[in-house]
């Protein structure tokens, strides 16, 4: 057993090898950097996100390429320099890992196709009657009565026999007297998923063939269908009556619906009354509203009386079911959407990953791992592990059990076995936490789903390479900002006798243009603009005292400005002692003007002091380009010009 375990473990190893090594081989590399290939595909992802909207043509690609090789001589730097190993890059590069892996743990395909179908369900309700025949227990011939059952009301339905008779004869639903099997309108997501296709499967004025769920026999009738009447939101106020109430109670809660209506009519609050009077325990306090619902969700009575108002702000008259009287408010409707955009399709997925049709797209997902990873499963027999397994359970302490132990290897994959022992960990844990009721063949396909997802998520980078892409574009950022610091920023801003160099040798393009000197405020409002103006102009040399006791609703500076980073003075003519015009920011309606104190009308050179900033960013860009020169010669780069011509345009 172990040594054909081994075998096709190293066999999973080589497929998973050759499926990644003849995945490079087809990959063209647009160009090497110290031997290292970078591929058309790679280059192409990049230059697609950073260059959205702009006209693609030969120049631009050449200018991006520059950049990205600059961009991945800097990351190879910084491998060398050995900081992926940094504990901080690692514990950012799991934690980002970790974020986006779930996003890719999706089949979607499956998941498109979920889509597209509930989609086209949506645009229709299906007016349904159901009759029902439970299986009382797990014995053969209570599974067999019951067919019996749910053959003879079908046998009898195909023979004329009307719905409603043969469901009060033979449905078990609790509903069925009062309704006759009539469940009124459903639409998609009413029902669970298997009983929902059954429905939609049905045609108009058909009647379905028996269909076995869990709990028995589901045989519907579809009497009618109409276009979706969409999601509606609405308030209630609910005069309670017990279900069999006398009749003086019965007759007790209409007069009060019908005085609470009455009041409505002559103008009192709608929620208001809904909190004073409203037996609904989930909605009296919020005034009556009720989660949004569509059609198949509450009895048809309700649902009718909701549908059939008109406009937002309509209130029915009482209607009348099994829980009282309900007073109901249309507070709005939403139809089923017609279009399948991508607003639509995110919507429905949402939805989807809420119901039980999301097995549907998982249990492809498995499929799909399952053959990718290249998983097998090791020869044994299930009922030897089964009764192995409940032997465990009881704590019979049995070591093996017919050629099985704790240490054989139940499946694998190309990097990873598990064996006996971490099933029946996982089936101990599972079975205290929800019974010993549980089924081991679904308990054990359960196991090997949770643990090829596991496995699948750890190795995902090998299977995905969207994910590997993302994943490596992360780290190389952040790669790339760790080595920028060390090597240029922190450099450039604490070299002072760099600085002052390179400014003495380049002081003739660090001017000022036409300038002033100049105190600059910015207010929250016009009124604390219009205030602070009238205390500036008693004394504007107080002008630090006055911004400071205003707190955050006043933000001041001084210095010496460019003519164009003053607000509105394009309006004036500067001069000295002069208050620029309010100049007011839409977007939050803060309003800035400056107090000029100086004015320079010609153009003069910057000082070292004055240039500082500017030194600063020219000297990084020189210290980069000084850099960069060296890693290219360093780690030589090649570009293959015949691959690039093949970019397309």
């Amino acid at each position: 057993m172990k040594n054909l375990i081994d075998n096709r473990r190293l066999a999973g190893t080589l497929t998973v090898l050759l499926i990644l090594f003849s995945s490079s081989t087809r990959a063209q590399t647009l160009f090497t950097c110290d031997g290292r290939g970078v591929s058309k595909e790679d280059f192409l992802k990049a230059y697609n996100k950073n260059n959205t909207g702009e006209k693609t043509t030969d120049r631009s690609y050449r200018d991006y390429l520059e950049l990205y090789i600059r961009y991945k001589l800097k990351v190879r730097a910084a491998y060398d320099m050995q900081l992926d190993t940094l504990p901080a890059q690692r514990t950012e590069l799991q934690n980002f890992r970790s974020q986006v892996a779930d996003s890719y743990l999706k089949d979607e395909a499956s998941l498109d196709k979920l889509v597209n179908e509930v989609f086209a369900r949506g645009q229709k309700d299906i007016h349904l009657a159901h009759i029902f025949i439970a299986l009382p227990g797990n014995g053969s011939s209570d599974t067999a009565k019951a067919y019996e059952k749910a053959t003879a009301a079908y046998s009898a339905l195909k023979k004329g026999k009307k719905f409603s008779e043969a469901a009060l004869l033979w449905s078990e639903d609790p509903s069925v007297k009062a309704n006759g099997g009539d469940l009124g309108y459903i639409t998609v997501f009413s029902l669970p998923y298997e009983l929902e296709t059954l429905a939609y499967s049905t045609a108009a004025g058909e009647i379905s063939k028996p269909y076995r769920s869990k709990g028995g026999y589901h045989i519907f009738k579809n009497l009618g269908e109409r276009k979706s009447l969409g999601r509606m939101r609405a308030a209630q106020i609910l005069v309670s009556v017990p279900p069999g109430a006398p009749a003086n109670v019965q007759e007790a809660g209409r007069q009060q619906a019908d005085s609470l209506y009455e009041a409505l009519q002559k103008g009192a609050d709608f929620s208001q009354l809904a909190r004073s009077y409203s037996g609904d325990n989930l909605s009296y306090q919020s005034g009556g509203e009720m989660p949004e619902f569509s059609v198949g969700r509450f009895e048809p009575a309700f649902e009718a009386a909701a549908y059939a108002l008109d406009k937002d702000g309509a209130v029915s008259r009482p209607v009348a079911t099994s829980f009282g009287y309900h007073i109901i408010k249309r507070l709005g409707r939403t139809p089923f959407p017609r279009v399948l955009n991508d607003e639509t399709v995110a919507a429905l997925k949402q939805q989807i990953s809420n119901d039980t049709r999301a097995e549907v797209s998982r249990q492809a997902l498995l499929k799909r791992i399952y053959q990718q990873m290249g998983m097998r499963k090791a020869d044994f027999s299930e009922a030897d592990l089964w009764n192995f397994t409940d032997s465990f359970m009881v704590n019979m302490g049995l070591n093996s059990y017919k050629g099985l132990s704790h240490s054989t290897v139940l499946f694998s994959f190309p990097t990873q076995q598990y064996a006996v022992q971490n099933w029946l960990d996982y089936a101990r844990n599972i079975k205290a936490s929800k019974g010993r009721n549980i089924n081991d063949k679904a308990l054990f396909d359960q196991f090997m789903g949770r643990m090829a997802l596991d496995y699948y998520r750890n190795h995902l980078e090998e299977y995905n390479k969207d994910f590997a892409f993302q994943l490596t574009e992360f780290k190389e950022g952040n790669l790339l900002f760790e080595v920028m610091q060390r090597k240029i920023w922190d450099k450039a801003s604490t070299d002072s006798a760099g600085l002052h160099s390179y400014y003495e040798a380049h002081k003739g393009k660090y001017w000022w243009e036409p300038s002033v000197d100049a105190l600059l405020f910015t207010c929250s409002n016009e009124q604390a603009a219009q205030s602070l103006r009238t205390r500036l102009t008693a004394n504007p040399y107080d002008w630090r005292r006055w911004s400071d006791s205003a707190g955050t609703g006043i933000q001041a500076d001084s210095g010496r400005y460019e003519l164009s980073q003053i607000p509105a003075l394009e309006k004036v003519s500067p001069f000295p002692r002069q208050f620029t015009p309010f100049n007011t920011n839409k977007s939050d309606n803060t309003v800035s003007f400056a107090y000029i104190l100086n004015v320079y009308q010609e153009r003069s050179p910057r000082n070292y002091r004055d240039a500082r900033g500017f030194v600063i960013n020219d000297y990084q860009t020189y210290l980069e380009d000084e850099w960069i020169a060296a890693l290219k010669k360093k780690y030589p780069v090649n570009v293959d010009q015949r691959v690039f011509a093949s970019l397309p345009k």
